[in-house]
C-alpha cells in the first residue's frame, strides 16, 4: 500500500495541537491477541507491520506512569494497517483488578469503528461467511448502516460510499490499487470514523475543537434527526456530533446515555480500553502546549524507544479532562527496524498536514 501523499500543503496547524498532522492510530485493549490480529487481517483485510512485548516493569512503577494502569501490569502489543490511511493499535494486557467485559456503547467509554465500504450487501456477504455476528434486522434501505460484532464483542459499523466535500474526511469511491485480496472481497474503501462515548458532549466537543484543533463536521444532533440506522440496535439514542480530525481522519462524540451501566471509561488495561494517538512532527512542543492546558495530565515526559520493531519513536500519553486517554508520537516511518522484516508499512500522513483536505 502507499502512504498518503497527495493533496499535502506547508500550511501549519492554525489551531490546537502544535505541529500535528493527522491521527496515527486507534488503540483497543483486546482479550486475545492472536484472536484480534486474526480478525483484522483475515477479515478485514488489515496488514501485521510488526508485534511488540512483553512490555512491563516488574520491579518499577513505569507501567503506572507512563501508560496509566497497575504498575504489575503486562502488555502484548500489535500493530496493524487497515485500509490506506489508518492504523490500529491492539492491546492484550494481564493485570491486577483488569475488567474483562468491554463497556455498552451507551456507558462511557462505549465505542466502535466505523468503516466504509463499495458494496453493503456485498460486504455483509463476506462478513457472514467469516462468522461475523450481524446484529439487528436485514435492512437494505440506500444508505442505511449495518452493524456488526467482533468475536470478543467489539462494534463495527458499515456503510456504502459516502459523498465527497470539504467537511467531513470520506474514503476515495474506489479501492485503492495496492487492495490485498481480502479487501477486494470486502470491499473495504477505509476507516470512516471512531466513535466515543462521553459523559459531557458539549466539554468533549469543545476540548477536541479548542484544545486539539479538531473541526465540526455536523453539529450537536437531537435523535430524532437520524433515521439512517446510525445506532446500533436495541442502543438508547442520544446526541452526537461528528468532528474532522485532521486530513484523513473523523471522530464521532456520542452523550452517554441515561440507561448507561458505567459512568467511568475503562482503563487502558480493561478489556475495551483505548486511546488515540496523534502523528506530530515535534512531541516536546506538542507536549509543551498540553502542559498549559486545564484539565490534561502528562504521563511524565517524552521519551523515544531505543530498541524493538520501532526503536527511534518518540512519544508521550496523556490524561484528558472528557475521559479519553490520548498519545502524541512521532516515528521515523522509512527508518523502523521493522521495516527489515516485512513489505507490510504503517499508514503515514505523508506529505499531509493538520489542515490539508485530500
Amino acid at each position: 500500500m502507499l502512504n498518503v501523499s497527495t493533496a499535502a500543503s506547508s500550511t501549519p496547524v492554525l489551531a490546537g495541537l502544535p505541529t500535528a498532522r493527522a491521527v496515527d492510530h486507534y488503540a483497543f485493549t483486546v482479550p486475545d491477541l492472536d484472536e484480534a490480529i486474526a480478525f483484522f487481517t483475515g477479515v478485514l483485510g488489515g496488514e501485521l507491520c510488526y508485534r511488540e512485548g512483553p512490555v512491563e516493569d516488574p520491579a518499577g512503577d513505569w507501567m503506572t506512569r507512563k501508560l496509566g494502569v497497575h504498575a504489575r501490569a503486562r502488555a502484548q502489543v500489535a500493530l496493524v494497517r487497515l485500509g490506506p490511511y489508518s492504523n490500529l493499535e491492539l492491546f492484550e494486557y494481564t493485570a491486577p483488578g483488569q475488567i474483562t467485559s468491554p463497556p455498552g456503547p451507551n456507558d462511557v467509554g462505549g465505542h466502535h469503528l466505523a468503516l466504509m465500504v463499495a458494496d453493503l450487501d456485498t460486504a455483509e456477504e463476506h462478513l457472514r461467511r467469516s462468522a461475523t455476528v450481524r446484529l439487528g434486522p436485514s435492512d437494505a434501505r440506500a444508505g442505511t448502516r449495518r452493524w456488526f460484532l467482533t468475536p470478543w464483542g467489539m462494534l463495527l459499523s458499515l456503510r456504502g460510499p459516502g459523498r465527497r466535500d470539504d467537511r467531513g474526511f470520506v474514503p476515495a469511491a474506489t479501492l485503492h490499487a495496492d487492495a490485498n485480496a481480502v479487501e477486494r472481497s470486502l470491499g473495504l474503501l477505509g476507516v470512516e470514523h471512531v466513535s466515543y462515548t462521553v459523559a459531557d458532549l458539549a466539554a468533549a466537543t469543545a476540548f477536541f475543537t479548542d484544545v486539539l484543533g479538531a473541526e465540526p463536521v455536523e453539529s450537536p444532533q437531537h435523535p430524532a434527526d437520524r433515521s439512517d440506522g446510525h445506532w446500533p440496535p436495541g442502543t438508547e439514542h442520544s446526541r452526537r456530533t461528528l468532528l474532522r480530525t485532521g486530513p484523513t481522519a473523523n471522530c464521532e462524540l456520542i452523550q452517554s446515555g441515561t440507561g448507561a451501566l458505567r459512568s467511568r471509561p475503562p482503563r487502558n488495561s480493561d478489556v475495551g480500553g483505548h486511546h488515540l494517538a496523534f502523528y506530530v512532527d515535534d512531541v516536546d512542543a506538542a507536549a509543551a502546549h498540553l502542559r498549559e492546558q486545564e484539565g490534561v495530565t502528562l504521563m511524565g515526559e517524552p521519551e523515544t524507544i531505543t530498541q524493538g520493531p520501532i526503536a527511534g519513536d518518540r512519544w508521550l500519553y496523556f490524561s484528558t479532562p472528557i475521559g479519553i486517554q490520548m498519545e502524541i508520537i512521532n516515528m521515523p516511518d522509512g527508518a523502523l527496524p521493522y521495516e527489515a522484516l516485512t513489505s507490510a508499512r504503517r499508514a503515514t500522513p505523508g506529505g499531509l498536514r493538520w489542515h490539508d483536505r485530500p
